[in-house]
């Protein structure tokens, strides 16, 4: 049994994100706050609050503990820090305030988190900005810059510090980490894809193999045979069994192990029918007008022995000895959505009164069994001017995709 493939889960990624995050974001601005109070001499609204940011945030971590929703969690966590940094803003200068970066951090934060959380910081953000600077022109007498004027450049130089160490050693890394293993995955998919493709070509040259063994078989088994008719049901049963083993051969050569390209399929199997058949005597072409189209196997498979029985049958009954002739097959789109019309039909004599009489002959039965397996329908029309058989089929695949 193949070994699992280990990815590594989304969630426990933003757990670890939300946890660095609340416990550097609360140590930075615990000291934030201690540097506003002592050396830059900022009393009030300012270290208020990045002390009360500090137990909040804390708080929010310590109940996911208990709870486990990530989500209430980093929502909750994002609530905080917009409302934290809005106030430490309009109390440092307003739009004037390089605190107001920190409004671009938490939007990255957002995204990091997930889609929906940046997109949602990201608007918070900006009517934020924009609420700051209504705010700031309206000169509101309470709001004041509780930032000394001698202390201002230091204020500045660590809230820039307090950002970009936050972009940076916070959610850079947690990114460059969620990259790194996003693409170790990547590479582990690839190589277990190729691995299950070559094994798939194997089954597929190995079924091949074995269809071939069993038509030598009823080869051998038909040339040792002296009933006639014996040898005939022999005959016919090997070519029903080479019209798989080319689908499978195909799918082994070919890119595509899914599909098979059904115009050559179907130009390798009538070449294959009339060598196989005897027409020393007779003089039979095939011509093809067929769409180029794309089939899957479960499609292909009933499709190829439909026409193996059809195109068998008029080489054996549709021309006399020392006849000319020509069997014309056909494929079009169909009206139907996934629908596709398939025409058969040569120009002998047609089947004979009794043969077309008994409607319980093998092949015949086959040909209707076959296109009601490929959700269709046949028509047979034979006079003395040929046998036209016309199918109506579904690709079985495209259908049962859509359908479910």
């Amino acid at each position: 049994m193949a070994k699992s493939i280990k990815i590594p889960y989304k969630t426990d990624d933003q757990t670890r994100l939300m946890y660095r995050f609340v416990y550097v974001s609360s140590a930075l601005t615990a000291i934030f706050g201690l540097f506003c109070l002592y050396p830059l001499g900022i009393l009030g609204v300012v270290p208020m609050v990045c002390f009360s940011y500090c137990l909040l945030n804390l708080s929010n971590i310590t109940l996911l503990k208990k709870h486990g929703n990530l989500k209430a969690t980093a929502l909750l966590s994002g609530v905080i820090s917009l409302l934290a940094a809005i106030s430490v803003i309009l109390f440092s200068g307003g739009i004037n305030s390089p605190f107001i970066f920190i409004l671009g951090v938490i939007v990255l934060g957002g995204y990091a988190g997930a889609r929906i959380f940046g997109t949602v910081y990201l608007n918070a953000a900006m009517l934020a900005v924009l609420l700051i600077f209504i705010v700031g022109e309206a000169q509101i007498p309470f709001i004041v810059n509780e930032v000394p004027a001698e202390s201002r450049p230091h204020f500045s130089l660590i809230s820039l510090l307090f950002a970009v160490y936050l972009v940076g050693g916070v959610f850079g890394k947690s990114l460059v980490r969620s990259h790194d293993a996003l693409v170790k995955s990547k590479a582990e998919l690839e190589r277990r894809i190729a691995e299950k493709e070559v094994l798939l070509r194997e089954v597929h040259h190995r079924v091949k193999n074995n269809l071939q063994t069993v038509s030598s078989l009823l080869n051998l088994q038909a040339k040792n045979s002296t009933n006639e008719k014996i040898g005939e049901l022999i005959n016919s049963s090997q070519n029903r069994v080479a019209s798989m083993a080319m689908i499978h051969e195909m799918l082994y050569v070919r890119h595509d192990l899914s599909k098979i390209e059904f115009r050559p399929y179907v130009q390798e199997l009538t070449n294959y029918l009339i060598t196989s058949t005897d027409n020393k005597d007779k003089n039979i072409g095939i011509n093809l007008n067929m769409v180029e189209v794309h089939l899957c196997i479960d499609t292909a498979i009933p499709l190829g022995l439909l026409i193996n029985e059809a195109v068998t049958n008029s080489l054996k009954y549709g021309f006399l000895d020392n006849a000319n002739g020509q069997i014309d097959i056909s494929l079009k789109i169909g009206d139907a959505e996934n629908a596709y019309v398939l025409s058969i039909k040569d120009d002998g004599i047609g089947f004979s009164p009794e043969l077309n009489k008994n409607k319980k002959s093998l092949g015949l039965k086959l040909i209707h069994n076959l296109a009601r397996q490929l959700r269709g329908s046949v028509q047979l029309k034979t006079s003395d001017q040929g046998t036209h058989y016309q199918v109506v089929f579904l690709d079985v695949d495209r259908h049962r995709t859509i359908g479910d």
